[in-house]
């Protein structure tokens, strides 16, 4: 059966990750098709210094064009955003963006929760939630968010995660739908739309 067989058609990822995640992200982003009909998100914790960094070091390695998402900018096709430190990014239901500075969530702001459960609640089935390494368990809720409304979950296979607290808390504790080591993680998005 066909992966794309059993997703429907994603117009949003929203990725997220913590300690151990930003390896797998820098080899993600330069392994994914240059054109494909979807935005991706990436929240991460990181510390306010290192602020523009991420961005930095993705548009070296992306031929996707990579900045930090704004307040009220629409979500593109084809653009990989990234949450700003120390806010929390949240997805309205017209498909732009929300920035806030409430109290942090699992010790993180932005947190992976908050974005996946407003990203679930805007985009529904139409969206795919993937989590990777990280030390605490920031993204389960989240996960939990997407597969309540319809959406579809991918994580990190915990044994090749370098931190794998995260990614396994997600497999016991919800149904993902699917479960792949890191360097799988570019091949099955690509697949996902250059499969039909």
């Amino acid at each position: 059966m066909a992966e794309n067989s059993i997703i429907p058609v994603i117009q949003l990822i929203v990725i997220g990750g913590s300690a151990g995640s930003l390896d797998v992200i820098l080899k993600l982003i330069p392994a994914l098709h240059p054109r494909l009909p979807v935005a991706i998100i990436i929240v991460t914790h990181r510390k306010p210094s290192n602020d523009e960094i991420l961005v930095d070091l993705l548009n070296a390695k992306s031929t996707w064009p990579v900045k930090e998402a704004e307040e009220k900018e629409p979500v593109e096709p084809n653009t990989i955003y990234i949450a700003p430190t120390d806010y929390h990014l949240l997805l309205e239901k017209d498909h732009t963006f929300s920035l806030d500075v409430s109290e942090k969530v699992n010790y993180s702001r932005p947190s992976i929760d908050i974005t996946f459960e407003s990203a679930a609640e805007a985009y529904g089935p139409s969206l795919l939630g993937i989590l990777l390494s990280g030390a605490n368990a920031d993204g389960v809720d989240g996960m939990k968010s997407i597969k309540s409304h319809g959406g579809t979950c991918l994580v990190q296979d915990p044994d090749s995660a370098d931190v794998d607290y995260m990614p396994r808390q997600a497999v016991e504790q919800v149904q993902v739908d699917k479960v792949l080591p890191a360097d799988q993680l570019a091949g099955f998005i690509n697949s996902l739309f250059l499969n039909t």
